[in-house]
């Protein structure tokens, strides 16, 4: 699955540099996957992005998922999918995108994270972990404890998100779930490329 999992946001990339340059970074660092999440463009600008960030995805052999998007991601070829909680169903995602591509569903609680293993998501996005601007419309932050929980209880490829940076990565790391998904410590970072390696260096660094 994926060790380092990137969720773009264009409005929290530095000025002078775009969302496609920050991309190209965090691959080029180590970045396996790359979730485009722009949900405020029109269809025809997010389909012109997807199609460059395919380019760069593949170029680096990173895997592209798009954010609720089925029919974006058939039109670009991306590897998949990532559904919110209160998407379409992992079964309709299946129909339309077929077995080969990947389906990942972002939830907020231990009961949503079983649902989805239940309803044969490939990989569930779990958060937020920690505090962070993005995520508390989501709630208040799930915490280690939690997110420890739910890993030990379902079979299905744990991402954890929210919050998480250098300072609490091995915290993360020891619990045993899969990777991370960050979104400002490489969206806002003044190299991403630099902090992508970082983030993949402290990961490998502690014990699982």
């Amino acid at each position: 699955m994926f060790d380092l999992y990137v969720v773009t946001d264009r409005k929290v990339v530095p000025s002078g540099r775009t969302l496609c340059d920050v991309v190209r970074g965090a691959v080029t660092g180590g970045a396996t996957g790359v979730q485009l999440r722009e949900k405020d463009l029109a269809t025809n600008s997010l389909l012109s992005l997807a199609r460059e960030l395919r380019l760069i995805t593949k170029e680096h052999d990173a895997k592209l998922l798009i954010n609720d998007r089925a029919d974006i991601a058939l039109a670009v070829d991306a590897d998949g999918v990532q559904l919110p909680a209160s998407s379409f169903a992992v079964e309709d995602a299946r129909q339309l995108l077929g077995n080969e591509k990947l389906i990942g569903v972002s939830t907020h609680s231990a009961a949503e994270a079983r649902s989805a293993a239940n309803a044969g998501a490939d990989f569930i996005l779990f958060g937020p972990v920690y505090d962070t601007p993005e995520k508390r419309r989501y709630g208040k932050p799930q915490g280690i404890g939690t997110l420890r929980s739910v890993d030990a209880t379902i079979l299905t490829p744990v991402i954890a998100i929210g919050g998480i940076d250098e300072s609490n990565l091995h915290e993360v790391r020891d619990t045993g779930v899969a990777g991370v998904a960050v979104i400002r410590a490489i969206m806002a970072a003044p190299n991403p490329e630099e902090a992508a390696r970082q983030i993949l260096t402290t990961w490998y660094a502690t014990p699982h």
